[in-house]
């Protein structure tokens, strides 16, 4: 698994200083999932946005084969760029510092910390701590321990500059408080990046820091290509709500989910209407708990029973790939043989919300040729019951978490150009 893997309001009528540039990608083919470790309830204030703006990174990389997705944030005084992991399923944002333990190297050289510390009674080390009765050894100081699914983060938290384009033309530099990782426990996935740019519903993350400070509400979203690329924004002048599908976010758990769902298969179910169901950017596949897996697989090798194809156990790309007569080029090859899935999900509205995966948002081909199915038992990889939708397929779509509101949504779109505005996009 993928191991580990934040401003001072400004008076409206200064002059804002920042800039946001982009990179190349680096490279890496291995599975990637994130980060199911705690799951509490998180909650956001709502805050009034006087600027009325939004932020839009660029995203780099794919799901195969180079694994991951990553954005590029400009931070500290000197603005140097770091790649990070955009990780709806952490809060924290952090860099590799130097020196650093266990730590891979990264394209960038290490972060040199900032010495405004984060003391240790502050709210933000508070939400970053196990429990509220945690001992501060050192007043001014505030280590964090951060555990993941396959690795953990040990750091310091301090406060740097991070500079930043708004879709409305005004560039800002801000404090946000981030973390010095100087010692890591990498997982059996990791990626060649700087850090985790932390995006969940916790005070540590980034988008809520800014919120706080009246930049821009609290709301993230992505859009994926499955061309690669795409696109992380925050902020909610980017679409046009009347037309995305809307639901509750369920209010019992740390990571985005709209809570349970049923599973079908080209409309018919599988057996399964109970299945709890989050969404993670830092997963680059789609998993499933071992029983709605295995029952997943059976309906799946029934639908493929008498169509060109035969399980090819020899290609070790993912766990289930299929050979054709002649090996496939893209997923377009092959996806007349297999049918869309869907989630539906029961959320106390009037209507169902449905979120449809059609068969290029859960499979790949392989460098052999071969199609793949990016849909893996999570059972395997500590996830128990929790059902987890990831990059793969999320692909084509925007999707969006509103903290504010409390609601979650998604829409087929385009994302192979970055947005400037809804009025240039939707």
């Amino acid at each position: 698994m993928r191991s580990g893997k934040e401003m001072v309001m400004l008076v409206l009528v200064a002059v804002l200083l920042g800039v946001v540039s982009g990179s190349s990608p680096a490279s890496d083919n291995q599975p990637s999932q994130r980060r199911w470790k705690s799951m509490f309830s998180g909650a956001s204030s709502s805050a009034v946005n006087p600027i009325g703006s939004s932020v839009v990174f660029p995203m780099y990389g794919n799901v195969y084969p180079i694994g991951f997705y990553y954005v590029q944030l400009n931070i500290g005084n000197q603005l140097k760029p770091y790649f990070l992991d955009p990780d709806t399923g952490s809060d924290l944002t952090w860099l590799q510092c130097e020196p650093c333990r266990g730590c891979p190297k990264g394209p960038h050289p290490f972060y040199r910390r900032s010495n405004d510390l984060v003391a240790c009674r502050d709210p933000l080390c508070a939400s970053l701590q196990s429990s509220e009765d945690y001992k501060c050894d050192e007043p001014e100081r505030c280590p964090y321990e951060l555990e993941y699914a396959d690795g953990a983060s040990f750091g310091l938290l301090v406060k740097d500059t991070l500079s930043l384009n708004l879709t409305n033309g005004i560039r800002v530099s801000h404090r946000v408080a981030i973390g010095c990782g100087y010692n890591q426990t990498p997982g059996s996935s990791n990626h060649p990046l700087d850090g985790v740019l932390g995006l969940g519903k916790g005070k540590t993350s980034i988008v809520s820091q800014l919120q706080n400070q009246g930049l821009v509400r609290n709301v993230v979203g992505h859009c994926l290509s499955s061309r690669g690329g795409g696109f992380l924004f925050f902020g909610d002048d980017i679409y046009d709500s009347s037309q995305v599908v809307w639901t509750p976010m369920s209010p019992d758990y740390s990571h985005y989910s709209p809570g349970y769902a049923e599973l079908t298969i080209g409309g018919k179910g599988i057996g399964y209407k109970n299945i709890l169901v989050l969404f993670d950017s830092g997963s680059s596949y789609t998993y499933l708990n071992s029983q709605a897996y295995q029952a997943f697989i059976s309906s799946l090798r029934k639908e493929l029973s008498g169509k060109p194809l035969r399980e090819e156990p020899n290609d070790k790309t993912l766990p289930l790939c299929w050979k054709g007569k002649k090996p496939f080029k893209n997923v377009l090859d092959v996806k007349k043989h297999f049918k869309p899935l869907a989630l539906s999900f029961s959320n106390g509205w009037r209507a169902k919300s449905q979120f449809e995966i059609p068969p290029e948002a859960y499979l790949i081909i392989s460098s052999k040729g071969n199609v793949c199915l990016g849909i893996l038992n999570g059972s395997e990889v500590g996830l128990e019951n929790a059902n987890v939708i990831g990059d793969i397929s999320m692909q084509g779509k925007m999707v969006i978490y509103d903290n504010e509101k409390q609601v979650m949504g998604w829409v087929s779109a385009s994302c192979d150009r970055t947005p400037t505005s809804k009025a240039g996009f939707m």
